[in-house]
């Protein structure tokens, strides 16, 4: 019956090859005469379909199945006339004729081939043909066990990759009786790195740039074989640029050029880099980007303040959230912007040194704020909604994105208003003037009072000095009464200008709230000043009187600007 030849260690088939080779063991040798369990040479004498005849010279010849002799490609590889070497498995069968076996023969060659190999120390070859539990299934003209832990150095967890090699082995098991044989690739692999290692190790040193193989990945950098000895390429030394990852850039097997940053001898610890083996893109950015350059880069990254915009590998520059837009209030780049998005910038500065680069994107536009001088040049009427009230005045919609500011001291000519939220709330519609336009600072001033004239302008041709007019007291103090003349202002009757007599105190004359006629002896319009007297009523008539308004005017003018002083500094 024909044997299988891929027929696993310990089936039926190999357990009888071994008590015949055992067999043979024992018998060879003894008498001279054939044994059953003996090599020995014959001669084809003839070829069928289904057997080749071969002759011993015994009494009788023997059949041999074909199969014994085709290839793997289905090919009878045997003649008549060609000489074979057979096992003698039986002396008769039952037809009368020598049972012989090629393959069994060929079997007990090859494990006396490797027997004398184990006791060389040499290595033997093969193929792994298959997984089995525990490790693999390797054919060296028999089959032979590689445990999964001599496959390779490391521990390896998927087998199937190593199916259909060729490799070389070192036998670190052998039992002819019982057909086992146990393999190791490991062994000779560490005897292959002690000796690179001891050839790598008189290269090794700082600044030495070496070849090598990604061996592995993991999240913070690349371990490099650089030849029975490995060093760790760190994420950060790999490229001037922003990596996430070590697969980014290679993959376990990769041939890559490093430098040695550093080696420890003592620890045997090899610290590597690959992006120093190229000019830092740093040294002649500020030559590359001057400012007011154009560039095109990648967002790679977004952050509350801004955009990080990768111009070249290893060159990045910040995009602030206040350079994105001239009219839009963005209050985060992502409303905007995404990462991977490409876009175009200016360079507003750059400094190698911090390796720092200041982009701007509204540059690549036209600056609408150089438009505003022309829309709205200075005495234009708009009107607009309130979108902000602060205490310093109120924010005005102009147009999308552009508001013009009401400071406080321009919303009335002669109210005084504490905070501008008792007289607007956000939405209020208020119409305004245009007061300045700062295009560098981006201000757009305006003004509610200057929609008409000022009062003060007039108010001497309402009220010109001497006349006599009647007016509420809004304030004494101790140097005098205010005195409301027209609605929003006001004029001091100075303490000396209540009555003829000293008086100590204004409040014993006058008092809040109190209507009185007063007669008008001053006023300075560029100062906004109103000098009133009580007492100058008591006086009029003749040349006397007039002299009197004179001299009284003086002195009120002089009293008038030291106590309106006095009063602003308080």
């Amino acid at each position: 019956m024909q044997q299988n030849v891929n027929q696993p260690v310990g089936m039926d088939g190999e357990e009888d090859f071994a008590a015949l080779f055992e067999a043979s063991l024992k018998d060879r040798g003894h008498d001279g005469l054939l044994k059953e369990g003996d090599l020995v040479k014959g001669t084809v004498v003839q070829v069928t379909k289904d057997y080749a005849v071969v002759d011993i010279g015994y009494k009788s010849e023997g059949q041999i199945p074909i199969g014994e002799f085709t290839n793997s490609r289905g090919e009878v590889t045997v003649h008549a006339g060609d000489p074979v070497e057979v096992l003698l498995e039986s002396r008769e069968n039952d037809t009368g004729m020598v049972v012989l076996s090629k393959e069994k023969a060929d079997k007990m060659r090859i494990w006396d081939e490797i027997s004398a190999a184990c006791e060389r120390d040499e290595i033997v070859k093969g193929v792994i043909v298959g997984r089995v539990k525990g490790g693999l299934s390797v054919d060296i003209g028999v089959k032979a066990f590689l445990p999964g832990s001599q496959v390779d150095i490391r521990p390896v967890r998927n087998l199937d990759q190593y199916l259909g090699k060729d490799f070389e082995f070192k036998v670190i098991k052998f039992n002819k009786k019982r057909g086992n044989i146990v393999l190791s690739r490991r062994v000779l692999l560490e005897k292959q790195r002690e000796e690179l290692k001891k050839e790598t190790l008189k290269n090794l040193r700082e600044g030495a740039v070496l070849k090598g193989v990604v061996k592995n990945l993991t999240d913070y950098g690349a371990f490099i074989d650089l030849g029975g000895i490995d060093g760790l390429l760190h994420i950060t030394d790999m490229s001037w640029g922003r990596i996430g990852h070590p697969s980014e850039m290679f993959n376990v097997g990769d041939e890559v050029k490093v430098v040695v940053l550093k080696f420890d001898s003592t620890q045997e610890r090899v610290s590597l880099g690959l992006k120093q083996i190229q000019e830092d893109p740093w040294h002649r950015a500020d030559e590359k980007y001057p400012v007011g350059t154009r560039i095109h880069g990648k967002v790679v990254s977004l952050t509350d303040y801004g955009a990080f915009v990768e111009i070249e590998q290893g060159v990045e520059g910040l995009v602030h959230v206040s350079e994105m837009s001239w009219n839009k209030r963005l209050k985060h780049p992502s409303k905007v912007l995404e990462v991977g998005r490409d876009v175009e910038a200016v360079v507003l500065d750059i400094d190698p040194k911090a390796k720092r680069i200041a982009l701007g994107m509204k540059q690549t536009e036209q600056n609408p704020w150089t438009l505003l001088e022309d829309k709205y040049p200075i005495g234009t009427q708009i009107k607009g909604q309130v979108r902000n009230v602060t205490d310093f005045g109120i924010f005005v919609g102009v147009e999308e994105g552009v508001d013009g500011l009401v400071h406080v001291s321009d919303i009335s000519w002669t109210q005084r208003i504490k905070h501008p939220g008792e007289m607007f709330k956000k939405g209020d519609e208020v119409e305004a003037v245009v007061l300045n336009i700062d295009v560098e600072n981006e201000r757009f001033s305006l003004g509610i009072k200057q929609l008409h004239p000022d009062p003060w302008d007039t108010l001497s041709e309402r009220v010109p000095v001497g006349s006599r007019i009647k007016g509420k007291i809004t304030k004494t103090t101790d140097f005098g009464a205010f005195v409301e003349i027209e609605p929003g202002i006001e004029g001091l009757v100075h303490v000396s200008e209540l009555k003829d007599e000293r008086v100590e105190n204004p409040r014993d004359v006058v008092t809040e709230g109190q209507e009185v006629e007063v007669k008008v002896i001053d006023i300075n319009t560029q100062d906004r000043k109103v000098a009133l007297s009580m007492k100058a009523l008591l006086h009029e008539g003749g040349d006397d009187y007039k002299e009197y308004l004179r001299k009284q005017a003086e002195g009120s003018r002089a009293r008038l600007g030291d106590v309106m002083g006095s009063k602003l500094k308080r």
